[in-house]
């Protein structure tokens, strides 16, 4: 186990924390319950068919002092919710009772949940598309404060060194302003991790070296977040761009092909110019260099929700649970 594994389980149980799963009955889900709960790392709201997923649980020998069990068909939750989304979404077309049929699917119970405050944090995404988590996220919870653009970054641990990657599931081809966004929202994920962040903004292209809508998009987005930054987080952050990502992440190459940068050749935030190549560098971080990879983890939602990958395994959604945990600690704490 990774130390970085290590160091979020152990914050995750230093305040429990109420994390809902709309998923109940999927079995990588209900294998992830018992790990939590075997270690005391979350209290639990499974969503679905209570019977079902209570005969999993005994079959499991899971112990439901902190699990909790809700049928969105049946909770007496539900005209209470279905009312609140109403009234929030009757402008765009539903009615009442398409209000209804809507949360009472788990996904949308779960956002009501953690948007009615009766939990932290939410995680799905083993059995739905991002797609599925997110609309109801940004329909119901909205983005941040400050922030446009709901974005997804992945933690990619290699020998106890930790990188943050963005944007690699959400946004295809993010313009200036929303990777500037996505910067911003990344930079704060690395601090509340108590990460420095050291941010570089990828291109094919170092400091001009090359020409193309492509550079000059990176480089008017470095500009956009630099200010960003400086503004709000000065002497936090250290951060440059356009870079390649070998003048990003190499001394010897950063020495030679941006001696001034002030990431020295040591970035450990990186920002991709489009979902394409973000997808393809946390894959090939993943199966070539072998690295641990976490995510993706949703940022820019105003309460913490997680999207999980569908190929995931039980241990990504206990991390990914743990890392939900943390982030509701954090926003409870002003962190």
């Amino acid at each position: 186990m990774s130390v970085f594994l290590q160091n979020i389980l152990k914050s995750a149980r230093s305040d429990i924390k109420r994390i809902v799963l709309p998923e109940g009955n999927e079995p990588r889900t209900l294998e992830a319950v018992k790990k939590v709960t075997d270690e005391g790392i979350a209290s639990l709201v499974l969503l679905g068919d209570d019977r079902k997923i209570q005969l999993s649980l005994d079959k499991m020998g899971v112990a439901r002092s902190r699990i909790h069990i809700i049928n969105p068909e049946t909770s007496d939750r539900l005209e209470t919710y279905a009312t609140a989304f109403y009234e929030l979404r009757k402008d765009r077309g539903v009615t009442p009772e398409s209000a209804v049929k809507t949360v009472q699917d788990p996904i949308y119970f779960g956002i009501m949940m953690l948007e009615s405050g009766e939990t932290d944090g939410l995680v799905a995404g083993a059995a739905h598309s991002s797609t599925d988590i997110i609309r109801p996220a940004l329909q119901i919870i909205k983005t941040a404060p400050g922030i446009k653009t709901a974005s997804s970054m992945f933690f990619i641990i290699k020998e106890d060194h930790i990188y943050l990657f963005a944007d690699c599931g959400l946004n295809q081809e993010p313009d200036a302003e929303q990777l500037a966004d996505i910067t911003l929202s990344t930079a704060l994920t690395a601090r509340s991790f108590g990460i420095l962040p050291r941010i570089a903004l990828l291109s094919y292209s170092t400091r001009g070296s090359s020409k193309g809508k492509e550079v000059e998009k990176m480089i008017r987005a470095t500009g956009l977040a630099r200010a960003r930054l400086e503004a709000e987080y000065e002497g936090k952050f250290i951060i440059d761009g356009e870079l390649q990502f070998d003048a990003a992440f190499v001394p010897a190459v950063a020495g030679i092909k941006c001696p001034d940068s002030p990431l020295r050749g040591r970035a450990n935030v990186f920002i991709f110019p489009n979902l394409g190549a973000g997808n393809i560098a946390y894959k090939l971080a993943n199966r070539l260099a072998e690295a641990d990879v976490y995510g993706p983890i949703l940022q820019g939602i105003a309460r913490p929700v997680n999207d999980l990958s569908r190929g995931c395994s039980s241990s990504d959604i206990v991390a990914t649970i743990a890392i939900t945990a943390i982030q509701a600690q954090l926003e409870q704490t002003g962190g």
